[in-house]
């Protein structure tokens, strides 16, 4: 009995969720710049998840995207800065907080189809000007049901073991052996754009594989293969032709993307050509790696 309580407290105390800021931090998250958060919020993807469907307009952030994975379906929230159903009650230090360590304004464990495991490697001010921006856009009524997940998955405290093995809230460092296109483009894939949490395959405890990492891998929905972004498969296309495939969604060999990474051009077109050509240059420079698993490859 005794050491089924000590093995108990010991998985209350490490599962506890630790936000990545305190209170004394709330004001380094207000007064954001709104003109630079509209590029995070565009490199960030946001909308690609969290506008409402079945309208144009991507800056409605009234979710409802059902996601399926292999753990039930997740139905992604409201964000819009709606007092009631969105996120309108919400602190700049809230928002740091979800997106950079994934726990909540409740002080619970968010789950990780939020890409926070990306977002934490992001420097705080641009938490700050994304905030701002998410606060110019327009209210959206009507939250979204929470998500429909089995036993034993409905339990969120077990994320906080899982982020304790592969939640890394170091910020992305700056190379000096590489160029400023470089190093943009590295802080953009790793940590804004989060391109490796659709592009990689993952191991036994859903964690993206580093030695997959990049490589494409099994749709996180189980309806396909996302590609390999090494150069193990584009390695013969040059920097202009990667920055054209997210300026305008063709690639090379003349074929239109589809599915998910039609929203991500869309986000990818409208941000700032230097933006887009360091995503390029990064992805550029990728070591090569063969996809698990996939015979044709």
């Amino acid at each position: 009995m005794f050491i089924a309580l000590l093995g108990g407290a010991g998985f209350w105390v490490l599962s506890t969720p630790r936000p990545a800021f305190v209170e004394a931090e709330a004001a380094r998250f207000e007064n954001g710049d709104v003109e630079h958060g509209r590029v995070v919020f565009l490199a960030g993807q946001c909308a690609s998840c969290h506008a409402s469907p079945g309208q144009p307009d991507r800056l409605r952030l009234g979710g409802g995207l059902a996601l399926a994975s292999p753990f039930g379906t997740f139905n992604l929230p409201n964000i819009s800065p709606h007092p009631r159903d969105g996120i309108g009650a919400w602190r700049g230090i809230d928002l740091a907080n979800a997106l950079m360590s994934g726990v909540s304004p409740r002080g619970t464990h968010y789950y990780p189809a939020l890409p926070y495991v990306a977002y934490a490697r992001m420097r705080p001010e641009e938490v700050r000007d994304l905030m701002a921006y998410l606060r110019s856009l327009p209210p959206v009524e009507g939250k979204q049901p929470a998500h429909d997940l089995p036993l034993p998955f409905r339990f969120r405290r077990g994320i906080g073991l899982w982020k304790l093995l592969f939640l890394d809230r170091t910020t992305i460092a700056h190379d000096p052996e590489r160029s400023p296109e470089w190093n943009r483009g590295h802080y953009l894939v790793e940590a804004m754009s989060h391109c490796a949490e659709c592009h990689s395959t993952r191991n036994l405890l859903y964690a993206v594989k580093e030695s997959a990492r990049f490589a494409g891998g099994p749709d996180q929905e189980g309806t396909g293969f996302v590609p390999n972004i090494t150069p193990h498969a584009i390695g013969t296309w040059s920097v202009e032709q990667v920055d054209a495939v997210l300026a305008k969604g063709w690639t090379p060999d003349l074929r239109k993307t589809g599915g998910s990474m039609a929203d991500v051009v869309r986000n990818m077109s409208e941000l700032p050509e230097e933006d887009r050509r360091a995503i390029a240059t990064y992805i550029h420079s990728l070591p090569s790696r063969r996809t698990p698993g996939l015979s044709s490859d």
